[in-house]
């Protein structure tokens, strides 16, 4: 049997066309609305991966990289979910909301992916398992932000 992944996301003449159903919608709101609750709490450990250790031998400019780059890179985080958000129930989207989507897809997708403690070798998806939905999340997001890639790439 071969599964086909249905074209969510498809260059047009006109854009970047998107062929989201409601339900799709929903989980994307959802999740930009859990991603910027995140980012508000600034402690969360599953953060790691969008604020990298800039310095990691030297513990004092390590600090003062993280005081002063970390609340611009919030700040760009939040307008990017922002914008994402804004245009959720657009069917077609213009350069700066593709660039929004594709950073925001990429963004939540880290955080989720770092709870679930994914890696390269991961096994077969199992339905049965705890975290089953969850891992079914990430890789509905990674699936969105391949097609994106595409079709920016056609």
């Amino acid at each position: 049997m071969v599964f086909r992944t249905p074209k969510l996301v498809k260059r047009t003449r006109h854009g970047i066309e998107l062929q989201l159903g409601a339900e799709e919608r929903q989980l994307l709101g959802g999740l930009v609305a859990e991603m910027r609750e995140l980012l508000r709490t600034d402690d969360d450990p599953s953060l790691r991966r969008l604020y990298p250790t800039a310095y990691p031998d030297d513990p004092e400019r390590e600090a003062e990289y993280q005081l002063l780059a970390r609340t611009e890179l919030t700040d760009h985080r939040q307008q990017v979910l922002d914008a994402m958000e804004a245009s959720l129930g657009a069917k077609l989207l213009d350069d700066d909301q593709v660039n929004a989507w594709v950073q925001g897809i990429n963004q939540i997708r880290l955080v989720l992916g770092t709870r679930l403690d994914v890696d390269e070798d991961e096994p077969e998806f199992d339905p049965e398992a705890a975290d089953a939905p969850a891992r079914a999340v990430y890789a509905y997001l990674a699936m969105l932000l391949d097609q994106f890639v595409d079709a920016l790439s056609s």
